[in-house]
């Protein structure tokens, strides 16, 4: 129901925001139709304001209209659509009074579009623009007390349209007064000042308000509020001169709409280009023209008094200018880099820092690769797992493989900045020369982890052999023992007495002695092989194989072992590499539908134990017990293990190297 409702009021308010365009737009156009009529050239426009007024009222107005086309509910569009009315209105009223004066129109209706036109503009400085700048980008107060400076600005809005209709004067001369002057105007001087302090004061707690949401925003937002930066930094390049300067041309206001539609780019369209880039150069200009103008202003006020003639007094301020300015303008430029873009000029700077957080970690060293090249997202992600993250995630990420000894270790995803659709090749230099380290960080993380595995893995071994051996002698040779001991006492108590009883006491003892002989030996073995003791390791894996000729379905196969000059091998090698050969011949005759199968055992760098089989393929093994078995024994001598069927059969094979134990 509320989706269905919604649609509708959508369309309306778009419609609504159409038609205001519109308006903004012919009213324009009529003030320059009606500057025409006036017989207004170029310079009497500019003079006039039609020019500067009609400009502002397009951009706000369409801007406005661009915003609450689909932001709708963002009260900024509609703001700007008032600001782009207000100019409008007194680009249409300003040269239609002097044709109204021309026609020899009614005294009253000339007073009456002189007072429009006073009227309309002074709305958009006082309210509407800092309204909007105070509600940037969200259209909501930052917080509830917020809320108050909104309303004060609103209800103070009034002193500054009064201060401009009140002075009476029109916008050209021959024309009348408008309706609202204000007979005491130049009394009332006191009350205009506080109103022109009241405006700075609108624009700076809007300018603070602004700097407190970026020092809070998530990456996207710092983004939205960098294209007001942008816009604000170029408008105030060129307004400020306006102001304290006298005879500057007055032209130099056409930068004002710069302020809407940077707002309109920033809600709408906040990612159309890098804007770090574009206010890196802006913010570098722009500062180095302050300094210019300052040392210009400096040594001019010097050199009067030391350069008496005015003929060389300005080309030595303008040579000592430039001299000040080459030297400042590459600095300059790398100190508003390193704040937008951090150290990526400086790769030796990334990598001492992530060479410094290489031993706090791995969350430290992707957070100190964020924070030096400013993105706002990096992560590390190692086998499809991220397992370090700093920042917020953007739509788009860039992976970057991290490689040790030709081996892929993992993966340095970086969220690319504002604009980008990639990383820049300054960007990949950089997280070239820190990947190394990274890589090698990450494989011996690896590393360390597996051997923690390994470890954990050999204690919980040992441990549940030790509780296999104590439960063995606990339930099976201790009660024999204690039976045997029961029996030769009553065998000793009887011997005397009863004889014959006496001998089947002792014909039990014997048989429970061999007993307990049996379960000692099935103990040993258990812990170590006897045939490996009695023939070797050769010996007792023959001696495997001439016990395995037939298959579990019945049928006959042959096993061949093939060892060439193995020399003597640690124990822990040979138990492992008997187990391993053993069971893979176990599963061969259980498995498999092989006819013959052959154990190799070759010695060089590494021992070797490799097991094939003519069994036809029949799919992709399913690793069983047997499978990660062998897979363990191998690892826990830092050897190596594949296994899986071939064009050929089956095949099985274990590296372990010599110095194993």
């Amino acid at each position: 129901m509320t989706d269905r409702a919604g649609a509708p009021r959508a369309r309306s308010r778009r419609g609504l925001a159409g038609s205001l365009a519109a308006l903004v737009v012919a009213e324009v156009v009529l003030g320059l139709v009606l500057s025409a009529m006036a017989g207004w050239g170029w310079q009497q426009m500019l003079d006039g304001f039609v020019v500067t007024n009609g400009l502002m009222g397009v951009t706000f107005g369409l801007c406005g209209a661009v915003i609450a086309w689909h932001r709708p509910s963002n009260p900024i569009g509609w703001l700007f659509i008032a600001d782009g009315i207000g100019h409008a209105t007194t680009t249409f009223t300003g040269p239609l009074a002097p044709v109204l004066a021309d026609a020899g129109a009614p005294l009253p209706a000339q007073r009456l579009v002189v007072t429009v036109a006073m009227l309309a503009w002074p709305w958009s400085i006082g309210l509407f623009l800092p309204l909007a700048l105070l509600l940037f980008p969200t259209g909501r107060p930052l917080s509830p007390r917020w809320r108050w400076v909104s309303l004060g600005i609103i209800v103070t809005a009034p002193l500054f349209v009064i201060e401009m209709v009140g002075s009476g004067e029109p916008i050209s001369n021959g024309l009348p007064r408008g309706y609202l002057t204000i007979p005491s105007y130049a009394a009332l001087q006191p009350l205009w000042t506080a109103t022109e302090i009241r405006n700075l004061i609108a624009v700076g707690l809007a300018i603070t308000c602004l700097v407190i949401r970026f020092r809070h925003a998530d990456e996207a937002g710092r983004r939205q509020l960098l294209w007001l930066l942008l816009a604000s930094v170029i408008a105030l390049l060129f307004i400020t001169p306006w102001g304290l300067i006298a005879g500057t041309p007055i032209f130099v206001l056409l930068a004002i709409p710069l302020i809407p539609i940077a707002v309109a780019v920033a809600i709408v369209r906040h990612q159309l280009l890098d804007i770090r880039l574009v206010v890196s150069r802006a913010l570098t200009w722009g500062l180095l023209t302050l300094v210019a103008i300052a040392s210009y202003a400096g040594l001019a006020a010097v050199l009067g008094a030391l350069i008496p003639s005015r003929v060389g007094r300005p080309a030595a301020v303008t040579v000592l200018v430039a001299l000040i300015i080459a030297p400042i303008l590459p600095r300059l430029q790398k100190l508003v880099d390193r704040a937008l873009y951090g150290d990526r000029h400086d790769p030796a700077r990334i990598a001492s820092r992530v060479g410094a957080q290489l031993s706090a970690g791995l969350p430290g060293v992707v957070a100190a690769i964020r924070s030096g090249l400013r993105f706002p997202y990096t992560a590390l992600a190692v086998d499809g797992t991220v397992i370090a993250a700093d920042g917020t995630a953007p739509e788009s990420v860039v992976p970057l493989n991290l490689e040790y000894a030709g081996t892929p270790v993992g993966q340095l995803l970086i969220g690319v900045r504002s604009g980008e659709s990639a990383l820049s090749a300054a960007d990949r230099d950089v997280l070239a020369l820190v990947a190394v380290p990274l890589a090698v960080a990450v494989h011996a993380t690896r590393l360390s982890n597996e051997l923690q595995s390994s470890r954990e893995k050999l204690v919980a071994a040992r441990e549940e052999e030790r509780r296999r051996i104590r439960r063995d002698l606990h339930d099976g040779l201790g009660p024999t023992l204690t039976g045997v001991a029961f029996t030769a006492d009553a065998a000793a108590n009887l011997i005397d007495v009863d004889t014959l009883k006496a001998r089947d006491l002792l014909t039990t003892l014997r048989t429970d002695t061999r007993t307990a002989i049996a379960d000692v030996r099935r103990l040993v073995d258990d812990l170590r092989p006897p045939a490996l003791d009695e023939l070797g390791l050769v010996g007792a894996l023959q001696q495997r194989a001439d016990q395995l000729t037939f298959r579990a379905d019945g049928a006959s196969i042959q096993v061949e072992v093939a060892a060439e000059g193995l020399p003597a091998l640690p124990a822990a090698l040979e138990v492992a590499a008997y187990r391993i050969a053993t069971e893979a011949l176990t599963n061969v005759v259980r498995h498999s539908n092989a006819t013959s199968a052959v154990l190799a055992l070759r010695c060089g760098n590494d021992l070797e134990v490799e097991v094939t089989d003519d069994g036809p393929p029949n799919g992709a093994w399913r690793p069983g017990v047997g499978l990660h078995a062998m897979r363990e024994r191998a690892a826990e001598l830092g050897g190596a293990f594949e296994a899986g069927p071939t064009p050929a059969g089956g095949l099985v094979r274990a590296r372990f190297p010599l110095d194993a134990s």
